[in-house]
């Protein structure tokens, strides 16, 4: 009755941030609510890119209408001076968001070059969010292609990030549980992690990452080995997908594999869909069906019961291999805050760069030794997890120095677009 009357905001605590589809930078923090028709109620704000907005994580998560309205409803807005959280449902919006959301609610049905379906739906970022597409259109997915079909969902990034949260966050919230990890990497990428130069987009290729050059791959597999370790806390088999480009030699190709297979993984297969399509896959088609009919010992990496810190540091430690975590004091008043309203009991979806297993980009191979700062922690609770933020993480990017617009045009006589790939 009295949240009726007056639902007393602390305005310090408002955390429902306003989204973008567009980076920008300057809108990392704002003034708002200058106006004089504001009558003084101006504070500092921030805007989020959209894809790390609440109901996008919320449109990934759901099955259905029903509980979607429930995860609008009880997604925490603020809390009031007492230190109870305020929800949209206080603030009399759910039915207003859930017809919003009432069509973007069904996947859609696209297809590829080659005419096999696919479902395109729900963008939550892996760095920034939890990283996967819609329970939903797994689910329809799997209804489509019967008990002897075989439906592939992404986990953005690496297994250190969307991987990660596909099994502690996904698989909690849709009960499915995977049969096999399809590990990709590239001769590129390990030669980058193996102390290759960097690489800058819209740059021409360094030649080290043109030619061939054994012992910067061989350097570099160490990366590649922790995220099939990564994998294997999780209990199910994983088959590494080397996507193979023109300047990747033989000798590359066969030591990557080797080294995959060496550190765990069932299978390693070299696929040439780049160049030739799905017939190029066909290989490793074949090494996920084996891989699948071996029995999976699915596990969870943490019990959601335990408290917030020990489930981050069990992430840090675990998976990115950190010695140990750092709690900023904003960070520690949070977390004790959520603990306090009852939410304590909910997984954790850490905002860590994809660049690094670390918290610096551009700390390459397997970093050891670190403590990861964990400089903010958010709630969603809607979407059912606890939000931290890992050192300088921004849930808004900027552009970089030469950005992509520069080689984007229009043919004006043909409506040709140039410049997009």
């Amino acid at each position: 009755m009295s949240k009726f009357a007056r639902l007393n905001i602390d305005p310090s605590t408002i955390t429902w941030q306003r989204v973008l589809d567009t980076n920008d930078r300057f809108l990392r923090k704002i003034t708002i609510g200058q106006a004089n028709t504001e009558k003084g109620c101006s504070r500092q704000a921030q805007f989020d890119i959209a894809v790390a907005s609440e109901i996008m994580a919320v449109l990934a998560l759901t099955d259905g209408l029903t509980d979607m309205k429930e995860r609008l409803g009880r997604m925490v807005v603020a809390s009031d001076k007492n230190g109870q959280p305020i929800t949209a449902e206080d603030l009399g919006v759910t039915g207003a968001l859930t017809v919003l959301m009432k069509d973007a609610i069904k996947p859609n049905l696209m297809q590829t070059l080659e005419g096999t379906p696919v479902f395109v739906h729900a963008g939550p970022f892996a760095n920034i969010a939890h990283g996967n597409s819609s329970v939903l259109a797994d689910k329809i997915a799997l209804k489509l292609v019967g008990e002897e079909g075989f439906v592939v969902t992404e986990a953005g990034f690496g297994a250190d990030i969307g991987m990660e949260k596909f099994f502690n966050i996904k698989c909690r919230a849709s009960g499915l549980v995977p049969n096999v990890v399809v590990l990709v990497a590239t001769v590129r990428a390990l030669k980058m992690h193996g102390g290759g130069p960097s690489v800058t987009a819209g740059v021409p290729l360094k030649k080290e990452y043109t030619e061939e050059n054994i012992q910067l791959v061989a350097d570099g597999c160490c990366n590649l080995q922790k995220q099939i370790q990564i994998a294997q806390l999780f209990g199910v088999p994983v088959v590494v997908a080397l996507n193979v480009f023109k300047t990747d030699t033989r000798a590359e190709i066969d030591l990557v594999c080797e080294l995959a297979k060496r550190a765990g993984a069932f299978d390693a297969v070299p696929c040439h869909h780049w160049s030739i399509g799905g017939k190029g896959s066909v290989d490793l088609a074949w090494a996920v069906r084996e891989a699948a009919s071996k029995r999976s010992r699915f596990q969870f990496l943490y019990d959601v019961q335990l408290p917030i810190v020990e489930k981050i540091r069990t992430i840090a430690q675990a998976v990115y291999g950190a010695r140990d975590i750092e709690l900023s004091p904003e960070a520690q008043s949070k977390i004790d805050r959520y603990t306090q309203q009852g939410f304590g009991n909910l997984p954790i979806c850490m905002a860590k760069t994809h660049l690094s297993l670390s918290h610096q980009p551009d700390k390459k191979g397997v970093p050891r030794d670190f403590i990861l700062p964990i400089s903010d922690v958010r709630a969603s609770i809607g979407a059912g997890f606890i939000y931290p933020l890992v050192g300088t993480m921004s849930t808004m990017p900027g552009l970089p120095t030469r950005p992509c617009f520069y080689d984007i045009d229009l043919d004006t006589e043909t409506e040709q677009v140039k410049g997009l790939f």
